[in-house]
């Protein structure tokens, strides 16, 4: 069974970091382009950041340029997203995923393979 499995979600204060980290099991999505997406409670899910299957390609929302960081590793964890400065409204459930294209999207419907989410709770 092919899985995506988020950790490193967390309670912070604003201006504090964090690392999202998006393990692997079933296969390898070295050769695929990944991505992070969120979900707020009431609201829909919205893309935040991708990186294609080299890791030389990346997209961020507006809303998270300069201050998150998506990356890759594609020995064993396909992709990271270091979270600094974090604001009261990036609270969300985070999502990872993997789309068998060479380059990331910022469309969730061309992702087909998720994670079940971690928290992500940012306190003013």
């Amino acid at each position: 069974q092919v899985q995506l499995v988020e950790s490193g979600g967390g309670l912070v204060q604003a201006g504090d970091s964090l690392r999202l980290s998006c393990a692997a099991s079933g296969r390898t999505f070295s050769g695929y382009a990944m991505g992070w997406f969120r979900q707020a409670p009431g609201k829909e899910r919205e893309f935040v950041a991708a990186i294609s299957w080299s890791g030389g390609s990346t997209l961020y929302a507006d809303s998270v340029k300069g201050r998150f960081t998506i990356y890759r590793d594609n020995a064993k964890t396909p992709v990271y997203l270091q979270m600094n400065n974090l604001k009261p409204e990036d609270t969300a459930v985070y999502y990872c995923a993997a789309r068998g294209s060479v380059d990331g999207s910022r469309s969730y419907n061309s992702y087909g393979y998720w994670g079940q989410g971690t928290q992500v709770t940012v306190s003013s």
